[in-house]
């Protein structure tokens, strides 16, 4: 690890960066799915059901069939790793969202907000501790989920693994292992402090 630091520099980098790029994009999707299915009743099991479909399909055929549709390569990575990040974003938002207290809501309109305003500034605000619990899951799914990019062609710290398990060479496993597993604390122990912090501000 010390003398290919500067080559497992560059893997850690473009790790972080397919991470980052699954995790905005499940964002912009999911807080909004949660939202609405936890404003529409009707549509909550659709939308609970279809992300926990795609959370449970094995890792390697997600990515397969998505090589299919869109080739190999980085962003293919990506988007497996949003589908992968989008359940735990999904539910938490709509579980934070319904699980805001009826007298909260009711002063609310009782002072005579709008559906958008109870949204904007109580509803969705109280969730937030829930959402950021939902995000610390997704990244330590994201981390280890980008393990896999090699196999389509996106090259990340799962390249030293993979090259590890061919060459029959623990170092190179570890080499990528031991990287991997510290981002993925590291973003669970960042994200854990703000849902600590969410959740103070609410108090």
């Amino acid at each position: 690890m010390i003398e290919n630091r500067s080559e497992l520099l560059a893997l850690t980098i473009e790790h972080i960066v397919m991470v980052a790029y699954g995790m905005a994009l499940a964002l912009l999707v999911g807080i909004p799915l949660g939202i609405i299915a936890a404003r529409y009743q009707k549509l909550a099991p659709i939308i609970i059901s279809a992300t926990n479909i795609l959370q449970l399909i094995p890792s390697l055929a997600m990515l397969a069939i998505l090589t299919l549709y869109m080739g190999l390569g980085f962003q293919t990575m990506v988007i497996g790793l949003f589908f992968y990040s989008l359940m735990p974003i999904v539910r938490n938002t709509y579980v934070g969202i319904k699980e805001v207290d009826d007298s909260v809501i009711e002063a609310g309109r009782g002072s005579g907000m709008t559906p958008l305003q109870l949204l904007g500034k109580i509803q969705f605000p109280l969730s937030i501790p829930f959402l950021m619990a939902g995000l610390r899951v997704a990244s330590v799914i994201a981390v280890a989920v980008a393990c896999l990019g090699p196999y389509i062609g996106a090259e990340a710290l799962g390249k030293e693994i993979i090259s590890g398990i061919s060459l029959q060479s623990d170092v190179k496993i570890y080499a990528g292992a031991i990287p991997a597993t510290l981002l993925a604390l590291i973003a669970d122990f960042m994200l854990g402090k703000l849902e600590t912090r969410s959740k103070q501000r609410m108090a």
